[in-house]
């Protein structure tokens, strides 16, 4: 059985707040606020001081920023928003789950790590370790390397969903998520041999590149499960990229089992092509 936990608290705890790189401030990090169920990275600069994220956009206000948020564990939801429920839609329901800091061991000014519990109705559904980390790669660019292991403790196992396993195709997201701005036209986004939305949507990728206006993010899974997963990418109605856990199919983690990914996200100013693309790539993943 899932361990009772104590209820969380309605105000969140203190979590690290700034993380720096190349002696300037990058990112913040913590709880937007205490209806939000879960820290994210926001707002999140360039070295020439663009914002690269959005919290609460009015298309998706569930979206916070960069974050790692599941629509599905066990039944419960923690992505925000509706919950799509096969044969009836996106519906309503009192199923949100909170992801509660414990600690943190490791805190500086360039990264840390910490502790979370998964936590709905009172019982803890996964325990989390999550590492994030900011190395400056150039002038024009740094990398925000994240990684995060969540552990079922408990004695029976459980699976992981999506709206797509549950019946809405095309709609594998879940885990690492990253919103970006939304501005006048939509970014471009392209890998190392495709280009455009429906091009690069739900498949894997070494890596893969969005471009705003002055800005680009070059996303990449750091080890080969991570480089399995497909990504989930929207370009047209909204600027978002994310790493899908359960795109086709409920992801299990059997009791005592631990899933891990990592994901190394360049932020540069500017448009590189595709050859810097791949090259900073292979820099992030070894800084």
């Amino acid at each position: 059985m899932n361990r009772p936990v104590a209820a969380p608290s309605a105000t969140p705890p203190a979590l690290p707040g700034l993380l720096d790189c190349a002696g300037r401030t990058v990112a913040h990090y913590g709880y937007g606020s205490a209806a939000d169920g879960r820290p994210r990275l926001h707002p999140v600069t360039t070295l020439a001081g663009r914002t690269v994220t959005e919290e609460r956009p009015a298309d998706h206000p569930h979206h916070l920023g960069v974050s790692i948020a599941v629509p599905d564990v066990a039944g419960r939801n923690f992505w925000g928003g509706r919950t799509y429920v096969r044969g009836q839609g996106p519906t309503a329901l009192d199923n949100h789950g909170v992801q509660r800091c414990l600690g943190r061991e490791r805190h500086g000014p360039g990264g840390f790590t910490q502790s979370l519990a998964w936590e709905a109705d009172g019982v803890e559904l996964l325990r989390e370790h999550r590492t994030v980390n900011a190395v400056e790669l150039s002038g024009t660019a740094w990398v925000l390397d994240l990684s995060f292991a969540l552990t079922n403790h408990s004695a029976d196992g459980l699976s992981i969903g999506s709206p797509a396993t549950n019946g809405r195709p095309g709609a594998g997201y879940g885990g690492f998520f990253w919103r970006a701005p939304k501005e006048a036209a939509p970014p471009d986004v392209f890998t190392a041999d495709r280009e455009g939305e429906e091009a690069v949507h739900g498949r894997p990728a070494d890596w893969l590149a969005l471009a705003g206006d002055g800005w680009t993010l070059v996303f990449a899974g750091a080890d080969e499960e991570t480089r399995r997963d497909p990504w989930f990418v929207r370009t047209a109605e909204y600027p978002g990229v994310g790493s899908s856990l359960a795109a086709d199919v409920r992801l299990a983690v059997p009791a005592g089992a631990t899933v891990v990914r990592r994901i190394v996200t360049v932020v540069a100013d500017g448009r590189p092509d595709r050859e810097t693309a791949a090259g900073y790539v292979r820099r992030a993943v070894t800084a």
